[in-house]
């Protein structure tokens, strides 16, 4: 029995050290790298605002919301429409497993997010954004970063 105990607590540790918080520059090098700055007219301090108030950068954040689909990772891309989880009657518009969306890799999550603004209204789609980030100067996100 303490046996089973000992490997509860291994296997706990195991799955908080996957999780990953970046910080706001790595995350700059990331993202403009992978093309978001001033994708779909979005400039790079818009989706480092937009992570951040969504998520506080943790790729590994989940959310479950009262209609019973989950938020996920850096972006809190939903299951009900964007990605593939346990559940039945999905639209998985990204054709990606919801848990692709939550590991340090953020590839799947970055392409996701592209496609999401661009078959909806832009950025409007995560409410972090529009609430602290909509028309306001985005130049501070990226200040202080090296972004090549």
């Amino acid at each position: 029995m303490k046996a089973v105990g000992v490997f509860a607590l291994i296997i706990s540790f195991s799955i908080v050290a996957e999780s990953k918080i970046y910080t706001r520059c790595k995350l700059a090098k990331i993202f403009a790298k992978a093309g978001l700055d001033n994708y779909a007219g979005f400039a790079l301090g818009n989706w480092l605002c937009m992570a951040y108030y969504e998520s506080h950068y943790n790729t590994t954040a989940e959310n479950v919301l009262e209609d019973g689909s989950t938020d996920y990772g850096i972006f809190q891309i939903n299951s009900f429409t964007w990605c593939r989880n346990a559940r039945k009657h999905q639209k998985n518009h990204c054709h990606v497993a919801c848990s692709a969306l939550i590991t340090d890799d953020l590839t799947d999550a970055i392409l996701c997010a592209k496609k999401i603004v661009k078959e909806t209204q832009g950025m409007n789609y995560w409410q972090g954004w529009k609430k602290n980030c909509e028309n306001k100067d985005m130049s501070e996100w990226k200040r202080g970063c090296e972004v090549s």
